[in-house]
């Protein structure tokens, strides 16, 4: 059985071209973490770009810190080494221009989905008026119009996620990080959300930073993947999704999807047996 470590390197050339300039920047990130039984490594010298407006998925085994880079991008966990740049600058502390959406929806039962999809502009202190059209805009292109006064008990797990994602989206950032936002659904709903995600990322033009555990998925929705390591997690391969754009449920049978699936399987160990 192969590992991550096994996987031919030539691939990792496959990043963003040099010149090309880099929206997310990740420079020799290491992240440690001490606990009462001594020091638990996360992540080793992790480098990898991010040009502007690509969708950039992170794939690896469990526990090889691909949540840990998020957290630090988003700003709510500091690195032991290295730096994170966005358009050049270092992230020590949460941004307004990056969003975030987690696996759960974590959406306030409370709070209708109109105000949940505003609670961060509630959070910042701003006029919730001057961003209540952005918000029924965002619903409509998710989907969700006529349901903005519903409340999350009323709505299917796929539609809670369009909401969390309305959300992260509220403030108009420029980067979107997402954190296995599809893990919990069935097989059916997931497939949806991410040709939903795939449209809505098209109309929206963000730069997507994506963590999955699914290769199909990784495959279907980047124009790059970043294979992790088993913890410390390391950059074990970079490939590049060379497959037209719109894509589809039909772009499965594509030999290039095929073969690029076929490699992360290999690189992680799978069987194809």
């Amino acid at each position: 059985m192969s590992s991550a470590g096994n996987v031919e390197r030539e691939a990792v050339a496959a990043s963003p071209p040099a010149d090309e300039p880099a929206h997310v920047e990740i420079k020799g990130l290491t992240k440690r973490y001490t606990t009462r039984s001594g020091t638990i490594e996360a992540l080793d010298d992790v480098s990898f770009r991010a040009t502007r407006n690509s969708f950039v998925s992170i794939v690896g085994p469990s526990g090889c810190g691909k949540s840990t880079i998020l957290k630090i991008l988003f700003g709510v966990l500091d690195p032991t080494e290295g730096t994170v740049l966005v358009d050049g600058q270092i992230i020590a502390s949460r941004q307004p221009r990056i969003g975030m959406v987690f696996q759960s929806p974590a959406l306030p039962p409370w709070r209708s989905v109109l105000r949940n999809v505003l609670l961060p502009i509630d959070a910042l202190g701003l006029r919730r008026a001057d961003y209540e059209p952005r918000a029924r805009e965002l619903l409509r292109m998710a989907g969700l119009e006529g349901f903005e006064d519903r409340y999350p008990a009323e709505l299917s797990g796929g539609m809670q996620q369009r909401v969390s994602i309305c959300r992260a989206l509220i403030h108009d950032p420029e980067l979107l990080l997402m954190d296995e936002p599809f893990g919990a659904l069935d097989a059916l709903t997931r497939e949806t959300m991410q040709l939903e995600l795939l449209r809505i990322w098209r109309e929206t033009g963000k730069t997507v930073l994506f963590v999955t555990h699914s290769i199909d998925e990784a495959v279907l929705l980047s124009d790059q993947i970043i294979l992790m390591s088993p913890r410390p997690g390391r950059i074990a391969n970079i490939l590049t999704v060379d497959l037209p754009r719109p894509r589809d449920a039909e772009t499965r049978a594509n030999s290039v999807f095929q073969d690029l699936a076929h490699t992360l399987r290999t690189g992680l160990g799978v069987s194809s047996g």
